[in-house]
This record gives C-alpha cells, structure tokens and sequence, in this order.
C-alpha cells in the first residue's frame, strides 16, 4: 500500500473531487490532500513539511498543483495539466475570487493581488532548477489534448523528455479519464516504489 499527497489546482481544495477520485480508484492506498494556501511562500513551505512529515511515495499535482508537485524534488510524482506559469493565469484573475469545493476552514473565497503574482513570478525563475536525470526519472506529465487553459507539454518536455503523456481530455480530468490515463501511470511508478 503506498501513500499519495494529492495537490489540488487554483481556487479547489483538498476535497476536491479528483481527491475523491483517487482514494476511490487506489484503495486501499492512503491518499492525503491537503487544503494549500493561495500565498506562494505559505505553500511551498507547507508542502514541504508535509513531504518531510507525510514521507510520500507517490505526489499527484493537478494544474497549480502540479506547479507545486514539481517543486518539491526527491519525490515520485506525475503532474497533470501542470500550470508551469502560474503568474499568467493569476493575473488575468485579478481580485476576488470564489473558491470550487468547499475548505476546511471554512473560507468561500480568497483574493488574487499583485504581491502573490510576483510572489509565484519569483519561484518560476527556479522552477527547473536542480533538475538531474534521477529527478526527471521520477516525475511523469499528463496533458489534455484540448486543454482550455493552459499548454505546459511543449515546455514540460524540454526539461523532462520522454516523460509526457497525452490524454484526449479538457483542463479537469474526469472520472473514466483518470482511470483510463492517469491509474496506469500510478501503476508504473507504484511498481518503481514497491
């Protein structure tokens, strides 16, 4: 049995219904997701002590999400439709915004100012750095063919070749998607681990 941290994208939570998804499909794997603070120092910092503390074998990170999977080096991890810039979206999300599955604190929504954008603007600048052939090793991409709001693959293959896979999909997988596209790369890097 092994245990995933799930990292949800922009304005979800960790009850997401990916989240859900997983702990359905992988059972009887442990499957943690936690709700991840929209300021970026607040969110490395937590993932990290969660990756110290959770000691992970596998990290699923969908869109920011996969922003953040791929920051955090030394772990198995597959990225789906990974923001890889998220300051772009973010700006043109300026303001207000309401959150799309409920957190556990209670908030309904959070604000996007320019302090957070050039906050994410400032860990894109290293996003690839440290990168080694272990690393690439490790991590797998899952890209929607008709992805609505962002297009990582092109660039996600540059740093990680050979490590990208293509599903027939929009931005949010769904549940036969994820279970046709996504489970059999949870396999492969389960097979790694175990």
């Amino acid at each position: 049995m092994i245990k995933v941290l799930f990292i949800h994208g922009l304005a979800s939570s960790g009850a997401y219904k990916t989240a859900n998804t997983l702990r359905t499909l992988l059972r009887p794997c442990e499957v943690t997701a936690p709700d991840v603070p929209i300021k970026p120092e607040e969110a490395l910092a937590m993932l990290r002590e969660m990756g110290a503390t959770l000691q992970p074998d596998l990290i699923v990170g969908l869109s920011l999400g996969g922003f953040w999977a791929q920051k955090l080096r030394g772990y198995r991890k597959i990225l789906i439709n990974p923001d890889l810039h998220p300051s772009h979206l973010l700006r043109s999300k300026m303001g207000e915004m309401e959150y799309l599955s409920p957190r556990r604190d209670g908030a309904k929504s959070f604000c996007i100012t320019e302090e957070i954008c050039a906050g994410y603007e400032t860990l894109e600048e290293t996003e690839f750095d440290g990168l080694d052939a272990a690393e690439i090793d490790l991590t797998d991409g899952l890209f929607a063919t008709d992805d609505e709001l962002v297009h990582g693959g092109p660039e996600f293959e540059i740093h990680y070749p050979g490590r990208a896979h293509a599903y027939p999909g929009r931005h949010l997988p769904t549940f036969p998607e994820i279970k046709r596209y996504l489970l059999p790369l949870v396999r492969r890097q389960e097979d790694q681990i175990l």
